[in-house]
């Protein structure tokens, strides 16, 4: 069984929607065709992973990212990491951060990403930490707004705590 990476060509976006990798998923209906644009304004990389053939995910890199600490230090994000639940274990988001990194690391020092602090985001926790990411340093945020201490928030995918990985020899 392989993976392979490729970037994203126009004519994926209708495989991309109907794959189980994205359906059920509560994605906008034209978030495919939006993330296709700012690629093709270099505002954004898209790669999609194919498993045997079979499209099995993907990923994004934002090179102006939302978060204002990323985005005032020229920190290009990781976004929208997805792998097709039954493909899980398979080498495939490990293919796709590899790539990521890859199209970073040919432009800067620095790659960011934010995780989620549920349970759910629990595997990406550990191979984020595995790869060699750290905190930012500036705490929990919660939709790219810093968490005052002591007052309550949301557990839901806005909570984040941003990661960042310097580039190896840097």
């Amino acid at each position: 069984m392989s993976v392979t990476i490729q970037r994203m060509e126009k004519q994926d976006i209708r495989l991309i929607y109907a794959a189980p990798a994205v359906t059920g998923t509560r994605r906008p209906v034209d978030l495919y065709d939006r993330y296709f644009r700012e690629q093709e304004k270099g505002e954004r990389a898209v790669m999609l992973a194919f498993y045997d053939g079979e499209f099995a995910g993907h990923v994004t890199v934002v090179w102006s990212s939302a978060y204002p600490s990323f985005r005032e230090r020229g920190v290009p994000e990781i976004k929208d990491l997805v792998v097709h639940t039954g493909l899980l274990r398979r080498g495939i988001a490990t293919a796709l951060m590899d790539e990521a990194e890859r199209h970073i690391f040919e432009r800067s020092t620095v790659a960011g990403i934010g995780v989620g602090m549920h349970a759910g985001y629990g595997p990406a926790q550990v191979m984020y930490t595995r790869r060699g990411y750290v905190p930012d340093g500036r705490g929990l945020m919660y939709r790219e707004e810093a968490v005052v201490p002591m007052e309550a928030v949301r557990v839901d995918d806005d909570l984040v705590l941003y990661l960042v990985k310097e580039r190896q020899g840097s």
